[in-house]
């Protein structure tokens, strides 16, 4: 049984998307792999903040199936450049118990491991649904601390896949990690929250995702606002030099509690447009990095959406942000010109079918960004097909498998693996011409 402090995968697990036929062996050899990383390894890699993936890793590739060689693999691969957690501080966790010290300690690297603990405790006694009610979701200053955190974005994504897979130790994790991660966004989700609501936004009227994409890419001081000089694009660029027109355009976007399951869909669809068609020939099809977090966080969305512990406007408010967080993101990277074309046209050389993507997958030698890919695209194809008539819709029928081989054909071709920045030229400059411009 999965607890605070144990992490307990079975076969019959069922998580958003996963490939039938899963084993208890490899659900085996995942549990302890992952206790292993979870009692070892720091939440960071680095002292830089750099994210440690080995959850999102295995639980991945455990989701499509892999075998227990690949999954032991995958962790392998990822253990030698670990780093152990800091020593815990009693003190510390008796403090988090106090709100007014619990605040004094957030974004404080050194605190993860006091943080865990705390927050394991409070699981064990209240259950992980009720603590992330209170911490999280319940809209107090306490709550909106954690869920600006929370939302931007490796936090996110980690607390996903502890709901997903309903293990409370992934859970605390993710919350530790929340609480001692930069919190600087406050200025736009709030601030458009708040726009919104003073504008009087009506869901009725919003615009699609793909429409506001096109009109921020046409506002020439917020295309310029990120610069590629820039160390953080969005703090140190838009959030600088153009504050007021991004919270105009995120505040735009407001959805209803009944609109849920259409705009969970659009959100997702939308994401993976302008990640898939922000291309740059003649240079080798590449994703961006950062843009391909977004469509890697978007399963969770659907987890969210089946989840019986949080409440309607809890579910709106969270989908809220994402999309904020999507359109911001896109900005940063340089607003980039964004063609279907790109999808429509592509000739893969395998062409694999969705088996065969999902395979190539699991045996890729990376950090799991990859395995992640190809399986919130799957998610995506089922959760969009009955809305593809739909207005926001442009990534329909066969594209979703045209994509994931679009993704595994770069990735495959050799390093590097991601493109960062892909608005801007000077992160072409390293990316190789396709064989065909070199002919």
């Amino acid at each position: 049984m999965a607890t605070a402090s144990k992490i307990h995968l079975e076969a019959s697990q069922q998580p958003e998307f996963y490939v039938q036929g899963i084993t208890g062996d490899s659900a085996k050899t995942a549990s302890e792999l992952l206790q292993e990383n979870h009692e070892k390894y720091h939440i960071f890699f680095n002292q830089d903040g750099f994210h440690n993936h080995i959850v999102h890793h295995l639980l991945t590739i455990f989701a499509l199936k892999a075998t227990p060689d690949q999954i032991k693999k995958g962790y392998d691969n990822n253990t030698s450049y670990q780093r152990p957690p800091v020593p815990l501080h009693k003190k510390i966790v008796d403090d988090l118990h106090d709100p007014e010290r619990y605040k004094t300690y957030l974004g404080n690297e050194k605190s993860y491991h006091d943080f865990m603990v705390f927050f394991q405790a409070e699981i064990e006694k209240k259950g992980w649904e009720n603590v992330l009610n209170e911490f999280v979701f319940k809209g107090d200053e306490r709550a909106d601390d954690m869920l600006d955190c929370i939302g931007f974005l490796h936090p996110i994504i980690h607390l996903g896949f502890g709901v997903e897979f309903r293990q409370p130790a992934i859970i605390a994790e993710a919350l530790a990690q929340a609480a001692v991660h930069d919190s600087w966004t406050k200025p736009l989700l709030i601030g458009a929250e708040e726009a919104a609501k003073s504008n009087g936004a009506d869901p009725k009227s919003t615009k699609t995702v793909v429409e506001l994409l096109k009109d921020m890419q046409a506002d020439k001081k917020l295309k310029a606002a990120p610069q590629w000089k820039d160390g953080n694009k969005i703090r140190d660029g838009i959030l600088k030099r153009a504050p007021d027109e991004m919270v105009k355009y995120a505040a735009q976007y407001v959805i209803s509690e009944d609109q849920l399951e259409e705009k969970t869909a659009e959100m997702i669809n939308a994401a993976v447009y302008y990640t898939a068609t922000a291309q740059h020939p003649p240079n080798q099809v590449k994703f961006d990095f950062f843009y391909m977090h977004c469509v890697n966080c978007s399963i969770f969305f659907s987890s969210f959406l089946h989840a019986s512990f949080l409440t309607p406007a809890t579910k709106r408010r969270l989908l809220e942000w994402k999309v904020r967080n999507d359109l911001t993101m896109y900005v940063s990277r340089g607003s980039p010109d964004l063609s279907l074309s790109h999808i429509t046209s592509y000739k893969s050389s395998q062409d694999s079918s969705w088996d065969d993507i999902i395979k190539r997958a699991n045996r890729l030698e990376d950090d799991g960004h990859t395995s992640k890919l190809i399986r919130a695209l799957a998610n995506g194809e089922k959760v969009c097909k009955g809305f593809e008539d739909r207005e926001g819709f442009l990534v329909k029928g066969d594209m979703w498998r045209v994509i994931s081989n679009m993704v595994m054909d770069s990735v495959e071709s050799g390093g590097p693996h991601w493109v960062r920045g892909c608005g801007f030229e000077e992160a072409w400059e390293k990316i190789p011409e396709r064989e065909s411009a070199r002919l």
